[in-house]
């Protein structure tokens, strides 16, 4: 295909020495004029010519990998398993039913590029129609965004942060060392970077805590020590991040530069949080620790380097360095990309304001480079590993990557659209990274959204992880759970034993096998009501107990477990506690009576034909429960809207928030349209980033049947 011959092309041009290159805009490819079948407005950051990739989960299915074209993510597993892509160089099943791009990205460049041509080809409105044609499929393959969520892109093993920006670190020099001392000695002789923490890099709406570490006690005398505490001055930084791919050189053998561009799967957007004043006492002599190690925001769409190819850019530094590098970190195409980059603050009251515009040509390093000297010394470098850019600035005031510069550390403050201002970041405020490439004649490419919401330090202090044993401490012992994976009320309970951080054992029931069997042995052992879930334990004397429906069981948990944690459902201590607890109770008994028991399996089965109110014509039990649902969160939306902080009510997770995110899953089993709901929307992606409801997701049971 031309776009191929396109790509031939490029990769085939001698490379000229040094002294004799000049920086020269990069050849167009074909597929990037090509329109799709899949309609998508112009303004989409995921057009054919892009074709990013990532992982996601929605009801029917947990994470696994994915494209994305307008307004909707591809599922490559679908595709796999319906044979479209079978012409691949490699098992398109067994990679992309796997819950991380890892696998995907250990296979070398030219699988990546085979991927994106195919795709190309079934979405392209010129290709082959055999996804076109097939609307059923259709239906299964793409997933509309509002349906969806989405997971880190991998499972990241090592995390190293660059300082790559000459403009970034000229400013943070002038601030700290005055104009002549600006930049370190070695600053224009090689990237300067330090090892990060990969077990906080997280994904794009995934809250960050305010951090607490030691300050320096007085800003002006070190020598009077530290005090513990919140960070004060909690700052963002603007990056793009690089995920290395294919099969790097071993241990002892670094990567060349003419090879680099064959280790770099692609980019996301990066949130780098940085806690200023912890880093100011901290970082001598070994640079920051505790002050970057607390979060890392990314965003969840990795843009290859092929959709960015026509984009490419002289850097901000010009067509070559000065002084020129060593020989190894020599690019012979030197520059970067032209990715547009700003970033959006939303305060609590929900005002937005830009506060600043940057691009990624402001890179006197690239990404080459510093892929090339981070091997250097022969370390060894692996699919799924992510290199951050580095704090991106520009030159000018509102080009700043940081808070940090555009207060110029704390001498100015940030005017916002509602007429507050900032120095660095409050409670509850929210940032969003921006990204996107725009040529004439070529389609937008871009990254999607990559934000955090900042809550106030200790915000989880009391929120159970659910990895400790604390059966120990209770009055009873070898608690057993009979549940069904995607049973509403069996989940609520999953939530609440988690978030309470109780061990038990999971007795599936399965509620379709064989007729059912919870009308086998379980009815007349368990629960004569047949229902799920039902909740065994051992007392002190050892006898056996059992209590059936989600809400008493709710209510024991929070008895069991006293004062050592918060209680789900409120405790009422004073009137304003006393509302509290009779708002969560509302949501919750509006679901698990106005709802619930309308979805139920028996319930569906034995109406047979029934009035539908909003239609005024008779229709089946499913039809019935469907309308039944919309009702209900009609209500259940009203309600949040008017009490809802993070949660359904308030900053605290109830027992409303353990009804609301089962419901919506239910909800999207029967094709209700949730996007009416955008309160309830708003509370799930909260819900979805705690531990309590990442563990008790239908999905992650031993029983589910994905």
């Amino acid at each position: 295909p031309a776009h191929l011959r396109a790509m031939l092309r490029v990769a085939r041009r001698p490379l000229l020495p040094m002294a004799m290159r000049r920086w020269e805009p990069p050849r167009r490819f074909a597929s990037s004029q090509r329109p799709s079948w899949v309609p998508h407005g112009q303004e989409t950051d995921f057009p054919l010519a892009n074709l990013p990739f990532g992982v996601f989960s929605c009801s029917r299915g947990g994470p696994r990998c994915a494209s994305a074209i307008g307004d909707h993510a591809i599922d490559l597993a679908a595709l796999a398993n319906a044979g479209l892509l079978s012409g691949l160089p490699f098992d398109a099943r067994a990679v992309f039913q796997r819950p991380t791009l890892n696998a995907f990205m250990a296979l070398p460049r030219p699988a990546w590029r085979a991927a994106r041509t195919r795709l190309t080809e079934l979405f392209a409105a010129d290709g082959d129609r055999s996804l076109e044609k097939d609307a059923a499929l259709q239906k299964a393959v793409l997933r509309p965004m509002s349906e969806i969520t989405m997971h880190l892109p991998a499972s990241v093993g090592d995390y190293t942060d660059f300082y790559s920006s000459r403009e970034h670190a000229t400013n943070v020099g002038i601030m700290f060392r005055g104009q002549d001392n600006a930049l370190q000695p070695n600053w224009l002789h090689l990237p300067v970077g330090y090892h990060g923490r990969a077990s906080s890099v997280v994904v794009s709406g995934t809250p960050i805590v305010r951090p607490r570490g030691q300050l320096q006690a007085d800003d002006e005398d070190p020598s009077k020590g530290s005090v513990y505490g919140p960070s004060r001055l909690l700052d963002m930084e603007l990056e793009i991040g690089m995920f290395v791919g294919g099969q790097p050189p071993p241990l002892g053998k670094p990567i060349s530069m003419a090879e680099a561009e064959e280790y770099i799967f692609g980019l996301v957007l990066m949130n780098d949080w940085s806690a200023r004043d912890i880093q100011k006492w901290e970082y001598v002599p070994l640079g920051p620790f505790g002050a970057k190690n607390f979060g890392t925001t990314i965003s969840p769409w990795v843009v290859t380097l092929d959709a960015l190819e026509p984009f490419r850019c002289q850097t901000s530094a010009g067509a070559l360095q000065d002084p020129e590098p060593l020989e190894y970190l020599r690019d012979p195409a030197y520059g970067s990309y032209d990715i547009n980059l700003e970033v959006d603050l939303l305060t609590p009251e929900g005002s937005s304001t830009t506060i600043t515009k940057s691009n990624f040509r402001h890179m006197y390093w690239n990404v080459k480079q510093q892929l090339v000297h981070h091997s250097v010394t022969g370390c060894n470098m692996k699919a799924g590993d992510l290199l951050g850019s580095g704090t991106i600035s520009g030159e000018s005031t509102g080009s700043y990557g940081s808070m940090l510069e555009l207060t110029w550390r704390g001498k100015h403050e940030i005017p916002l659209t509602d007429g507050s201002a900032r120095k660095f970041l409050k409670d509850h405020d929210s940032l969003n990274i921006r990204g996107w490439c725009a040529a004439s004649g070529q389609q937008r490419i871009g990254f999607g959204d990559c934000s955090g919401k900042i809550l106030p330090a200790g915000a989880y202090d009391e929120i159970a992880t659910g990895t400790s044993t604390v059966a120990p401490r209770l009055a009873f012992r070898d608690f057993e759970l009979h549940s069904y994976w995607r049973s509403s009320c069996s989940w609520r309970v999953r939530i609440a034993l988690a978030y309470h951080g109780i061990d038990f054992v999971t007795k599936p029931v399965h509620l379709l096998k064989d007729g059912g069997e919870q009308f086998q042995g379980f009815k007349s052992e368990v629960n004569s009501m047949a229902q799920v879930p039902a909740l065994g334990f051992v007392d002190a004397d050892g006898l056996r107990h059992t209590i059936t429906q989600s809400m008493a069981i709710l209510e024991f948990l929070d008895g069991v477990m006293g004062l050592t944690s918060p209680a789900l459902i409120p405790r009422a201590e004073c009137p304003a506690s006393a509302l509290r607890r009779a708002r969560a109770l509302e949501i919750a008994e509006l679901i698990g009576s106005g709802i619930q028991p309308l979805q139920n399996l028996s319930v569906m089965q034995a109406i047979r034909s029934a009035s539908d109110p909003e239609c005024g014509q008779d229709v089946d039990g499913r039809a019935f429960a469907a309308s039944r649902i919309r009702r209900g969160l009609d209500a259940v939306e009203r309600l949040a809207a008017a009490s809802a902080g993070r949660y359904a009510v308030g900053d605290d997770v109830t027992v409303a928030d353990l009804c609301v995110v089962p419901q919506l899953y239910s909800a999207r089993r029967f094709g209700v349209d949730l996007s009416a709901y955008p309160t309830l929307l708003r509370i799930e992606k909260a819900c979805e980033a705690l531990p309590c409801f990442q563990q008790a997701h239908p999905d992650a049971q031993p029983d589910a049947e994905l």
